[in-house]
């Protein structure tokens, strides 16, 4: 009686340290996952690339122009969201409100500013894109740009 008591125990303590371990390791999974990919700053990536290349490879600023709305649009969004726990500071919060602001002003001077104002301020604007994506990066295991160059 006293080892069937024994292995009964036995067999629910180990079930609970079974248990136990897989919802730790799938809080643990569920915390990676969040922190792998952060989407808004990948959506406005897009848009920033396609503004952005024209102008810098070949001063061809008409992209940027009629991207201007929707890469406000994409900030105010971003800036809006909840942020992944590595960059979720007060420093991005500030970058990301900065960008929604700068963001909603170049598409207001885009309609009639001129060449020269219009490219000083979407580098600006690609600069700070790049703060917080060095911040993204860097919160993780190290600085990473994929096949974007510069």
């Amino acid at each position: 009686m006293k080892k069937d008591l024994f292995r009964y125990f036995s067999l629910v303590v180990f079930a609970l340290l079974l248990a136990c371990s897989a919802k730790q390791e799938q809080a643990e999974t569920q915390v990676a996952d969040e922190d792998a990919e952060w989407p808004l700053m990948d959506e406005f990536h897009m848009v920033m690339a396609e503004s952005f290349h024209p102008f810098k490879d070949s001063a061809n600023i008409a992209p940027a122009i009629a991207n201007a709305a929707e890469m406000a649009a994409v900030a105010e969004k971003w800036s809006n969201a909840e942020l992944p726990s590595k960059v979720n500071n007060d420093e991005v919060k500030a970058d990301l409100q900065t960008l929604k602001t700068e963001t909603a002003a170049f598409a207001e001077l885009v309609p009639g500013g001129d060449e020269a104002a219009i490219g000083a301020s979407l580098k600006d604007l690609h600069d700070l894109f790049h703060k917080l994506q060095d911040a993204w990066y860097k919160g993780g295991d190290g600085h990473h740009h994929g096949d974007h160059k510069h």
